[in-house]
């Protein structure tokens, strides 16, 4: 098993940054991928960034140029750097990892972390 853990969250003033951190353990070949997600209170949960193991970056159109993304590929994790912040972001920021376990699966596995609460507000 795979075991993501996120830590970073918190509240901050509109116009403040935080960043968020995702530590990976445990049964880990190779890791394919690794993004953030978000869901505010009464909203589906969305794609916020997503960075493959080649360091291609994808971003939600509402974070770009606030947001980076970011990767330690010997500690397996995962960084998000978000500046300029909004009242609007606030919501619970989940961690995802798609990984490949061992040198021999043909599969990989996609796992998630507990969540980190994020507030914006003044």
């Amino acid at each position: 098993q795979v075991q993501l853990v996120e830590s970073g969250g918190g509240l901050v003033q509109p116009g403040g940054s935080l960043r968020l951190s995702c530590a990976a353990s445990g049964v880990i070949f190779s890791i394919r991928a690794m993004g953030w997600y978000r869901q505010a209170p009464g909203k589906q949960r969305e794609l916020v960034a997503v960075i493959t193991e080649r360091g291609s970056t994808n971003y939600a159109d509402s974070v770009k140029g606030r947001f980076t993304i970011s990767t330690d590929n010997a500690k397996n994790t995962a960084y998000l750097q978000m500046n300029s912040l909004k009242p609007e972001y606030t919501a619970v920021y989940y961690c995802n990892a798609d990984v490949q376990q061992r040198i021999w699966d043909t599969r990989t596995n996609e796992y998630w972390g507990q969540g980190t609460q994020v507030t914006v507000s003044s």
